[in-house]
């Protein structure tokens, strides 16, 4: 799945791809890898799927990182 974390300006912060991968205790985690090769750590998916309470984490990353909220994610599934 390839995608862009946007500013709320238009401007594309990073491109890459959404991740899915179990930690150490078995847990599936969302995270994002960059094209320029940063792994970007996301939250724990819930049991059933729910991947709600993980990509909250994820997005609270990208606002330590980039320093701004409001930013969008854009998937592209090909």
């Amino acid at each position: 799945m390839r995608c862009a974390i946007i500013s709320r300006a238009g401007q594309v912060l990073a491109n890459g791809s959404l991740l899915l991968k179990q930690d150490d205790n078995g847990e599936w985690r969302l995270h994002l890898k960059t094209d320029g090769g940063k792994l970007i750590q996301g939250g724990v998916i819930g049991p059933d799927g729910d991947l709600t309470a993980a990509s909250q984490i994820l997005f609270r990353q990208f606002f330590e990182i980039w320093g701004m909220s409001d930013l969008t994610l854009t998937v592209t599934v090909r």
